[in-house]
């Protein structure tokens, strides 16, 4: 998805178009993700949706979350098993990412090359390579 300026009203008719029903705290949702750019937690949505006066729940978060990956509005980035960022760029891309500072940010596809990958088990085709460059200060 290409970002633009969305607006909550915008971001109804996107839901609508992927045959999501565009209830007012997934618009919330959508417009945490969408609205700004980078890579955000559920936690970090959470708080976003509810810094406006809603009260949404860590699990309708996490559900909403989860039908954007179903219907591939978002991509989910997990750096570590304790840390998933959801990322509304869905391009083909990679990412950095700053373990001193939790920061998580594109990398453009065209730039990395991937050679030597093993054969495929037969009946089994490549559906991507996702890329995460840990990086941290070189002073520390």
């Amino acid at each position: 998805m290409i970002r633009n300026n969305y607006t909550r009203d915008n971001l109804a008719e996107v839901l609508r178009s992927h045959d999501i029903n565009p209830t007012h705290q997934r618009i919330e949702i959508a417009h945490a993700v969408f609205a700004r750019d980078g890579h955000l937690s559920a936690d970090q949505i959470l708080a976003l949706v509810n810094g406006r006066a809603s009260q949404t729940s860590k699990a309708t978060v996490y559900n909403t979350l989860n039908l954007f990956l179903e219907k591939h509005l978002i991509r989910e980035v997990i750096v570590d098993p304790s840390k998933v960022f959801y990322d509304p760029n869905t391009e083909p891309h990679h990412h950095f990412y700053n373990v001193d500072t939790g920061e998580l940010t594109d990398i453009d596809a065209r730039n990395i090359r991937v050679t030597g990958l093993p054969p495929l088990p037969r009946g089994m085709a490549t559906e991507g390579v996702d890329i995460i460059v840990r990086i941290r200060s070189a002073t520390a």
